[in-house]
C-alpha cells in the first residue's frame, strides 16, 4: 500500500475561523491526498465556500442529521476508492509539515487498521485544558493489540477522531462506522477491528493543536453522552475488561500539575470533577429518564430525536 492513494475527510459547522488554517496544514504537510471531502452541517458562514475555492469536495447535510457514527460513515463512504482515509475535526491544526505522513506512516505495518495522532493544547489554552491533551496523549507512539487488554482493560480502546486515519479494507470489514452512536464512535471501531486481529496505532510524532476551554454545563453534558454511551456498551467492558484506577490516575495527576503550573484553579479543577462525575453517572442510568430530560441533559441534542433507543449492543461486531 503506498501513501499516494488517501483522502482526507473534514467534518464541519461554521468552521470559518480555522478553514484556512486547516487548509494551509493541507497544504505544507508533503503529501497530496487525492480527495479532500468536507461534510457540513449546514454552516451559516463562508466554510463551504471556503474549502470550494480550496477545490475539496463539499457535502451538505442538514444539522439536525449529523451524527457522530453516522456522518463518519457517510464521509468514509464517499471516500471508499482511497485506501487510506484521514479524519480530521475542523479545529484541530496540523502542528506541523510532517503531521499528515507521520500517521501515514503507521500503515506501512500491514495489521494496521486504524491510527490516530497526537493532540496538544491550543494557544491559549488553560492549564486544565493543557493537562488533559498532555495526560492522554503523550509523546512516545505505541501499537496496540487485543492481548494488551490484560494490561490496560478496557484503555485499549481509546481512541480519537479528531485526528486519524483509517485502512478502508480494515474499515470495511469490520462493518464501518457505526450508524447511530452518540459518542466515541472511534472507540467502536476500535474494539471491532482489534477483535479482527488488527493493531491500532497511535502516532505521537502526527500532532495537532486541538484543545478546548468548556464551562461546567458543557462538561456535565458531554461527560452524560459518556455515560449514555457506556450503558448502551456494556459489551466494551464486559470484553475488554475495565481501566481500573484510571480515572483517579488522572485527577490525581491533574491535581499535581495544577500544583506546580497553576494552584488557583485547583478548586476549580474540583468542582470539574465533580460536575463529570454527576453527568456521567446520570448519562448511566439515561434508561429511567424522560426523553425531554434526556434531550436537555445532552451535548448531543439531536441524537435524541425519535429516542434511538436501541443498543449499540446489537450492532456489535458487525
Amino acid at each position: 500500500m503506498g501513501i499516494e492513494n488517501f483522502g482526507v475527510a473534514i467534518l464541519t459547522y461554521n468552521a470559518e475561523p480555522w478553514a484556512r488554517q486547516q487548509i494551509a496544514g493541507l497544504q505544507l504537510a508533503g503529501v497530496t491526498p487525492d480527495q479532500v471531502l468536507v461534510v457540513d452541517s449546514s454552516s451559516r458562514d463562508g466554510t463551504a465556500q471556503i474549502f470550494r475555492d480550496y477545490g475539496a469536495q463539499v457535502v451538505s447535510i442538514p444539522q439536525s442529521s449529523f451524527n457522530h457514527g453516522g456522518t463518519r460513515r457517510l464521509a468514509s463512504e464517499q471516500l471508499a476508492d482511497r485506501d487510506i482515509v484521514v479524519f480530521v475535526t475542523q479545529d484541530a491544526i496540523p502542528a506541523d509539515a510532517s503531521s499528515i505522513k507521520a500517521l501515514l506512516s503507521a500503515f506501512e505495518d500491514p495489521t494496521t487498521g486504524m491510527a490516530f495522532g497526537r493532540q496538544l493544547p491550543r494557544a491559549g489554552a488553560t492549564a486544565i485544558e493543557a493537562h488533559a491533551r498532555l495526560f492522554n496523549y503523550p509523546e512516545t507512539s505505541a501499537r496496540i493489540t487485543q492481548e494488551d487488554a490484560k494490561r490496560i482493560g478496557s484503555k485499549v480502546i481509546f481512541a480519537s477522531d479528531s485526528f486519524s486515519a483509517y485502512r478502508m479494507d480494515a474499515l470495511r470489514a469490520v462493518g464501518g462506522f457505526p450508524e447511530d452512536v452518540i459518542f466515541a464512535e472511534d472507540q467502536i471501531v476500535a474494539a471491532r477491528m482489534l477483535l479482527a486481529g488488527y493493531s491500532k496505532a497511535y502516532v505521537g510524532e502526527a500532532r495537532v493543536y486541538h484543545s478546548h476551554r468548556y464551562t461546567l454545563t458543557e462538561d456535565f453534558k458531554r461527560y452524560f453522552d459518556a455515560g449514555v454511551f457506556h450503558a448502551r456498551n456494556r459489551w466494551l467492558t464486559e470484553t475488554f475488561g475495565r481501566s481500573e484506577g484510571e480515572g483517579l490516575r488522572f485527577v490525581k495527576s491533574e491535581l499535581s500539575f495544577l500544583l506546580r503550573t497553576s494552584p488557583f484553579r485547583l478548586a476549580e479543577a474540583c468542582i470539574r470533577t465533580f460536575a463529570k462525575y454527576c453527568g456521567y453517572r446520570t448519562g448511566m442510568a439515561e434508561s429511567s429518564l424522560p426523553l425531554p430530560v434526556k434531550r436537555k441533559l445532552s451535548a448531543s441534542p439531536y441524537y435524541w430525536i425519535g429516542d434511538p433507543a436501541a443498543s449499540i449492543d446489537n450492532d456489535r461486531k458487525q
